[in-house]
């Protein structure tokens, strides 16, 4: 399968004008997993924070961190506005490690399916070093029933069991959609939003 891995500057240029991703309010798969989400959080690869920010609302200490300070800053900007004390990093989800901290569950909207197979492991394994025995990671990650095409790469049930088969346990994959700027000529994806898997992925206890 195609690798296509955007690159730091694709995204920097996205965020620049009106990334299609960055709706403005959390993705709805998150806001219906809600109750499932215990704990403290970590969003990573939070963007401009809205899904961190409906998790802080609702009273996790949650933990944002992305690879850009531009929207690491618009971030912290509508934490302050909203008076939530979320906190945003600007952070390599390959280092997680430098967090220094463990948390309950963890996020990722929309990061896994942008790395490398190299880094998609160098990925799952930080992710192992931050989220404790026992806590869950909840991922949403483009569908290899998505149509080819731009955007990410297009990711397969088994390619997900096979990443997360070293210390953590798959625990449901679900059919979804990405909610995506209603911009008919900025979206080339399907109707309705881009064709998605949500994942529920347990940290092995032992």
């Amino acid at each position: 399968m195609a690798q296509n891995v955007p690159s730091k500057e694709h995204f920097q240029q996205a965020y620049d004008g009106s990334a299609p991703w960055d709706i403005g309010k959390p993705q709805p798969v998150f806001v219906e997993a809600a109750e499932q989400i215990t704990g403290r959080l970590l969003d990573v690869g939070c963007g401009t924070g809205e899904n961190s920010l409906f998790f802080a609302e609702r009273g996790h200490p949650t933990t944002g961190i992305d690879f850009l300070e531009h929207p690491i800053a618009q971030a912290k900007r509508k934490a302050a506005a909203r008076g939530l004390p979320a906190a945003f990093r600007v952070m390599d989800a390959l280092r997680l490690d430098q967090l220094g901290d463990v948390f309950d569950s963890a996020i990722d909207c929309g990061l896994f399916h942008v790395f490398s197979d190299e880094d998609r492991a160098h990925y799952v394994n930080a992710l192992a070093r931050v989220v404790q025995p026992g806590g869950r990671l909840f991922l949403i990650c483009f569908s290899d029933l998505e149509p080819p095409g731009d955007g990410p790469r297009r990711i397969s049930q088994a390619e997900i069991h096979a990443a997360f088969a070293d210390d953590w346990q798959v625990e449901s994959i679900r059919q979804a959609r990405f909610e995506t700027r209603r911009d008919p000529h900025q979206s080339p994806f399907s109707e309705g939003g881009p064709l998605a898997w949500f994942c529920v992925i347990r940290r092995s206890a032992g």
